[in-house]
C-alpha cells in the first residue's frame, strides 16, 4: 500500500481517537455537571438554615462559586463516589485516547511528508492536518496543570469536525508542488503560520469559558429579566439559565481572572508567531515575486488579524481592558484566522491560490 494511503487511514485513525476522547470529555463533563447540580439543589434547599444559623456560608444561587467535592470510592456517600470513579475514568479515557489521537495524526502527517517528498505544509489538507496536531498537544499541555473537561469537548470537538472536513472537502493526493513553494521558506512561513493557529484554537476555547465562568460568577443572566413580546419564549429559557442549576459544573473550574490570565499567555505566544508568519511571508514574497507587499487578500486577511490581536494584547495591558471586554478581542481575531484559511483560500482569488485546496 502506498504511504499516502496509510498516511490517510492514520488520519481517520486519529479522528476516530479523538472522537473517542469528546465522548469522554462529555460524559466527564456531564458526571461533574450532575454532581454539581446536585450541590446546587442541596444548597438551595438548605438556604433558609444558613441565614438562621450560620450567615458566612456561601450558596452557588447567590452567585457564588462552590467547589463540588468528588467523594471517593470508599466513602459514605455510594451515590458521589460511583460519580467519581465513572469521572476518574472518563478522564482517563480522553487522555488515553488524546494521547493515541495525536500519536496516529503525528505519523500520518510523517508519512504523508515521506510520500509527496516535501515538507507537508503546501495546501488546505496538511495545513489542516499539522494545526490540529498543534492545538492538540497545547491542549495536553494546559491538562497538565489542571484538567477542564469543558476545554477538552471544545477543542477534540473542533478537532474532529476539522479532519473529517479535510478528510472530505480538502483532500488531495500527496505529491510535488510547484516550483514557488519548493522553498525552505515554506516551513518557515506556513508552519510558523500554522503553530500560531493552533495555540489560538485553544485560547479561543478558554476564553469561552472565561465568559461563562464570568457571566455566573457575577450573576449576569439574559434570561432574568422580561423579554417583552418574547417573555414566554424567556420562561422556557429560563432553566437554562447561567446562574441556574445546569451551569453549576462551572464552579468546578478555575476562576473567570485565572482563564483569562490562561488565555492572554497562550494568545501572547500565539501573536508573536502570527508576527513572525508576517514577516516570513513578506521575504518569502520579495524572493518569489519581486516585492515584500502587494495587497494580496491573503496578506491583507493575515495583517487584519495581526491588527486585532495586537488590539487585544495593547487593550489588556495597557488600557487596562479585562474580562468580557478582552475576551471579545479573542473572539474576533480567531473568527478573522479562520476566515483567513477557509473563505480567503477558497473564494477569494489571489497569488497565494496556487496552493491548492
Amino acid at each position: 500500500m502506498p504511504l499516502g494511503d496509510i498516511s490517510t487511514l492514520l488520519v481517520w485513525g486519529a479522528a476516530t481517537a479523538f472522537t473517542i476522547a469528546l465522548i469522554a470529555h462529555s460524559a466527564a463533563l456531564a458526571r461533574v455537571a450532575d454532581a454539581s447540580s446536585r450541590e446546587h439543589r442541596q444548597a438551595a434547599l438548605a438556604t433558609p438554615a444558613r441565614r438562621a444559623g450560620d450567615p458566612s456560608a456561601n450558596s452557588p444561587a447567590s452567585g457564588g462559586v462552590a467547589t463540588v467535592a468528588v467523594a471517593s470510592p470508599d466513602s459514605g456517600d455510594q451515590g458521589q463516589a460511583s460519580d467519581g470513579v465513572a469521572s476518574w475514568r472518563s478522564t482517563g479515557i480522553a487522555r488515553s485516547t488524546t494521547y493515541l489521537g495525536v500519536t496516529l495524526l503525528l505519523v500520518g502527517i510523517v508519512l504523508r511528508g515521506l510520500a509527496a517528498g516535501r515538507w507537508p505544509t503546501a495546501n488546505m489538507y496538511e495545513f489542516t492536518l499539522v494545526g490540529i496536531l498543534v492545538a492538540a498537544l497545547v491542549h495536553l499541555a494546559v491538562r497538565r496543570t489542571r484538567t477542564i473537561p469543558f476545554l477538552g469537548v471544545v477543542v477534540m470537538g473542533m478537532s474532529v469536525l476539522a479532519l473529517v472536513l479535510a478528510l472530505n472537502a480538502f483532500y488531495i493526493r500527496a505529491d510535488q508542488v510547484q516550483p514557488a513553494l519548493q522553498n525552505y521558506w515554506l516551513v518557515i512561513h506556513v508552519g510558523v503560520a500554522i503553530a500560531a493557529t493552533g495555540i489560538f484554537t485553544v485560547a479561543f476555547a478558554t476564553s469561552l469559558l472565561q465568559v461563562l465562568q464570568d457571566a455566573r460568577q457575577t450573576g449576569r443572566s439574559h434570561v432574568a429579566t422580561s423579554w417583552r413580546a418574547a417573555d414566554g419564549l424567556r420562561r422556557a429559557l429560563s432553566r437554562w439559565r447561567i446562574t441556574g442549576p445546569a451551569w453549576s459544573w462551572l464552579s468546578t473550574v478555575p476562576p473567570a481572572r485565572q482563564l483569562e490570565a490562561l488565555s492572554f499567555r497562550l494568545n501572547a505566544v500565539g501573536f508573536v508567531l502570527w508576527t513572525l508568519t508576517l514577516i516570513g511571508g513578506a521575504i518569502w514574497a520579495e524572493q518569489a515575486w519581486g516585492r515584500y507587499w502587494g495587497w494580496d487578500p491573503k496578506e491583507v486577511a493575515t495583517f487584519v488579524a495581526w491588527v486585532v490581536y495586537a488590539g487585544y494584547l495593547h487593550a489588556r495591558t495597557t488600557r487596562g481592558w479585562a474580562g468580557r471586554r478582552a475576551a471579545y478581542f479573542v473572539f474576533v481575531g480567531y473568527a478573522v484566522v479562520l476566515a483567513n484559511f477557509t473563505v480567503v483560500n477558497l473564494l477569494v482569488a489571489g497569488k497565494h491560490s496556487y496552493s491548492g485546496i
